[in-house]
């Protein structure tokens, strides 16, 4: 049981799409427990908030700021803002973002928060 807690909470840390050393330690019925309520959570996220659905997992602390400055650590493509502009994301490249548009990027190890 308390794996299974721990790897709920994988599931609000990483996304929902763990990384493979995290993966490797995991059994064949923990990744499937793991995918099943990642599915469980996208249908309820879904129920809720409207058209677009209600994303839990974005802010899960609350923001300081609105927009923070990241770092890209590796190449990752354009990336689209709700406003419509479109940012390129390169390794090395630094940008100033809305917080909760990067915050799974960040999980994910493509962007890096910088702090002032």
């Amino acid at each position: 049981y308390d794996r299974l807690l721990r790897i709920r909470a994988l599931r609000w840390e990483y996304g929902s799409v763990l990384p493979n050393t995290i993966q490797f330690h995991m059994s064949a019925e923990e990744v499937e427990w793991f995918n099943r309520y990642k599915k469980s959570l996208a249908t309820y996220m879904r129920s809720v908030g409207g058209e677009e659905g209600l994303d839990l997992t974005q802010d899960v602390k609350p923001p300081k700021s609105l927009y923070i400055e990241v770092r890209c650590l590796r190449d990752y493509g354009e990336f689209e803002i709700d406003d419509g502009t479109t940012v390129l994301l390169k390794k090395n490249s630094q940008h100033f973002l809305p917080r909760w548009k990067c915050e799974q990027l960040i999980r994910q190890g493509v962007l890096e928060h910088i702090l002032s």
